[in-house]
């Protein structure tokens, strides 16, 4: 594996993301923030935080087999969600879980969860950057 997760010693050791990635790879890959759009771009989720956090990771998961790699990956996401509160949280493993068990893979990953007034498109309510290593 290119990336190694880690939560070193001496910094809290969160369930849901690691704190760092260690990054061996040869290929690195920079992915534009993934929405609840599918391949036609057709909305999906409208309204449901936890279905367009899902297709939003199942996009990262579609542009990474591109690119010869996977969500197995990605080294860090930043995730963006419209008038974020911490009530949300929920919603946004619920979306996570179901992405992961689509993609078989362990989505702990490094992130940054940031709030924000709004998207590029009023109906989005999650976006999803991620920067991958692909050996």
């Amino acid at each position: 594996m290119p990336v190694t997760l880690v939560n070193p010693d001496g910094l809290p050791k969160p369930d849901v993301y690691r704190q760092m990635s260690i990054a061996t790879g040869s290929k690195l890959v920079f992915l534009a923030g993934q929405v609840a759009r599918d391949a036609e771009g057709g909305r999906v989720g409208e309204g449901d935080l936890a279905a367009q956090i899902e297709q939003a990771y199942l996009n990262i998961g579609t542009a990474l087999a591109e690119a010869g790699g996977s969500f197995d990956d990605v080294a860090k996401l930043t995730i963006y969600v419209v008038d974020w509160t911490p009530d949300k949280m929920p919603l946004l493993g619920e979306g996570v879980a179901r992405a992961a068990a689509k993609l078989g893979i362990d989505p702990v990953k490094p992130i940054t969860l940031l709030g924000v007034a709004a998207l590029g498109e009023p109906d989005l309510l999650v976006e999803v950057e991620a920067t991958a290593v692909i050996d």
